[in-house]
Order: structure tokens, then C-alpha cells, then sequence
């Protein structure tokens, strides 16, 4: 039904053909570099139940954090896994959470399963809550959360002393 393709591998008729000068054969290295994935979608890194990172993680890729993180994460697609433990703001295109996430979490899509436990505010284009899913905080939606600033602006009609608390000046 399936065969192997042949096509690099030289046949008796291209054999025959060929002349064999030495000069012209260019002998290939032992190890050749072959990608094992396609080129177009990176693995995701994977921070393992055993590690825990303290400090900020910032990437263009995915992460599955299935340890636990003490500071903010940056990236495209973040998974949470079951036994993660995140404190700290999470941002990214897609976020699904399996596991806890302590801190504020922004998304363009954003999926709590039923195993997640969040507890901090939600900034959302679309979110999805399975149920089962705990969840202690705010849902807000925005068309752009990504582009919130990590603190709340200040209204344009308010002025610094009636934004800090106890009308104390900024």
C-alpha cells in the first residue's frame, strides 16, 4: 500500500550514467543535520512539577509551567498545568489553566478547566469556564486586553489626589 520514497537514493540506471571521476565526488560529513519538527511550529518549553522559577519569564513561544512560578509570565500560548502554581500576573494570546494561578490574569483567550483555581482578576477578549473551575476575583472583558498597562489608569476627569487612596497626592 506505502512505500518508502527513493528519491535521494541514487538507482542502478543513475549509477550507470554517471561517470565516476574522484575529483568531481565531494564526500558528505558522517553526522547530517536533519530537523525532527517542521520548522514553522516551535515545541512548547516545559518547566517540570520539580521546578520552581523565581523572577519574571518573558517569551514569543509557548510555555506549560507544570512547577511553580513566583513572578509574572509573558508569552503566547501559557498552559498551566495540574500541579502548577503560579503567583503572579500571567499575560498572553491563549491561556488555559489546569492548575493555580495567584495574580491577575490577561488574555486574548482565556479557559479555566475544571481542575483551575485562579484567584485574582480576569482581563478577557473571550473566556471560557469549565465547570468545577474556582475562581475568586473579577472577570473584566476588553477588544485588546494585552495592551492594559499593569496598574489601573487614572480616569481622564480625575485628578492624582482622588485616585490615591485617602486622597493622598501621587
Amino acid at each position: 500500500m506505502f512505500s518508502k520514497s527513493r528519491i535521494n537514493e541514487p538507482g542502478p540506471k543513475a549509477e550507470a550514467e554517471k561517470p565516476k571521476t574522484p575529483e568531481t565526488q565531494v564526500s558528505k560529513p558522517a553526522m547530517e543535520f536533519t530537523p525532527s519538527a517542521p520548522k514553522g511550529k516551535a515545541t512548547a518549553s516545559v518547566l517540570s512539577s520539580d521546578l520552581t522559577v523565581v523572577g519574571n519569564l518573558r517569551t514569543t513561544g509557548d510555555i506549560q509551567v507544570e512547577g511553580t512560578v513566583e513572578g509574572d509570565i509573558r508569552a503566547h500560548l501559557l498552559t498551566v498545568g495540574e500541579s502548577a502554581t503560579i503567583r503572579g500576573e500571567i499575560v498572553a494570546d491563549d491561556i488555559v489553566v489546569n492548575g493555580r494561578v495567584i495574580g491577575r490574569v490577561r488574555g486574548l483567550k482565556v479557559r479555566l478547566t475544571s481542575t483551575a483555581r485562579v484567584e485574582g482578576d480576569i482581563i478577557h477578549k473571550t473566556i471560557a469556564i469549565e465547570s468545577g473551575a474556582h475562581f475568586e476575583g473579577s472577570v473584566q472583558r476588553q477588544e485588546d486586553p494585552l495592551a492594559a498597562g499593569r496598574s489601573n489608569p487614572i480616569p481622564a476627569g480625575m485628578r492624582a489626589a482622588e485616585a490615591a487612596p485617602g486622597g493622598e497626592t501621587l
